[in-house]
């Protein structure tokens, strides 16, 4: 008598895993890294404008405001918090209008991948950038204009929450702004006249306090301003303290404001950022 055996059940494949919250954000980051980098304008600009502004500044002004402290080594402070708020404010106010037009952040909307994934990959890459960006400018700056790095651990520890607080609050109005834009080519004429009146006024191409009392006191409103002011901290002597408006570099003033200006930016974005366009409803 022969026995049959009977066949075994085929094996159900195990469910995929979903990926967590850390994997989703470095995908993201990743992918706009990308983007990002195979945009060359955006790259030149981005990372090329601090330096050549600085090699052009520096072949014109070569005389000390102060003593032991050159126009150039001024200027590098205000070129770092420009450099950072331009990958952060510029960049996002320029190319999420273009996301948006494209409809690109129509169907982020749309898929299962959580909203804020899409937010954290673009701090990611504001994030990655800005490092990169700031430690060419200092090596640049080092290299050619004796620009002398932080020799305390409290001036990296100032250069470090400076930075953060300053590309958060960038970052944030960034995004606010770009709900501005109503087309994809209107988001550079919005943003850049905002950034270049900024930069002007804030004591990054003349030294501020030769600025007339009125412009000082419209760019004290904004987180440019603070942000250089707080480097300057950093990389110029304690001495040139005294020659900042209030006497001091009045570290705790520059937190003070720019803890203030990343609560309004993140107001400002969860009141007015549209994933789609005014003519898709």
């Amino acid at each position: 008598m022969t026995t049959t055996t009977k066949p075994a059940p085929p094996a159900t494949a195990a469910p995929a895993r979903r990926p967590g919250p850390v994997a989703l954000t470095l995908r993201q980051g990743r992918l706009e890294i990308t983007q990002f980098l195979r945009s060359r304008e955006s790259v030149v600009f981005t990372m090329g404008f601090p330096i050549i502004m600085i090699l052009i500044f520096a072949a014109i002004f070569s005389d000390e405001i102060a003593p032991g402290v050159s126009y150039t080594q001024y200027f590098i402070t205000g070129m770092i918090a420009t450099g950072l708020m331009t990958v952060s404010f510029q960049n996002l106010g320029i190319w999420i209008p273009i996301e948006r037009d494209r409809g690109v952040l129509k169907r982020y909307r749309g898929t299962p991948m959580p909203k804020w994934v899409w937010f954290a990959g673009k701090v990611l890459m504001v994030v990655a950038i800005g490092i990169a960006e700031t430690a060419l400018l200092l090596a640049v700056s080092v290299a050619l204009f004796d620009l002398e790095l932080p020799g305390t651990a409290a001036k990296w520890l100032t250069f470090g929450w400076v930075s953060v607080l300053g590309v958060t609050a960038c970052t944030l109005c960034g995004i606010a702004i770009s709900s501005l834009a109503r087309t994809a080519r209107s988001g550079s004429a919005v943003v850049t006249p905002v950034a270049l009146v900024l930069q002007f006024i804030s004591g990054v191409f003349f030294v501020f306090t030769q600025l007339p009392s009125w412009m000082q006191q419209v760019a004290a409103i904004f987180p440019l301003k603070w942000m250089c002011q707080g480097l300057r901290a950093v990389f110029l002597p304690e001495s040139f303290g005294a020659r900042e408006p209030g006497g001091s570099f009045e570290l705790d003033r520059v937190a003070l404001v720019l803890v203030a200006w990343c609560v309004i930016g993140l107001v400002l974005c969860l009141t007015t950022f549209r994933w789609t366009t005014r003519r898709d409803g």
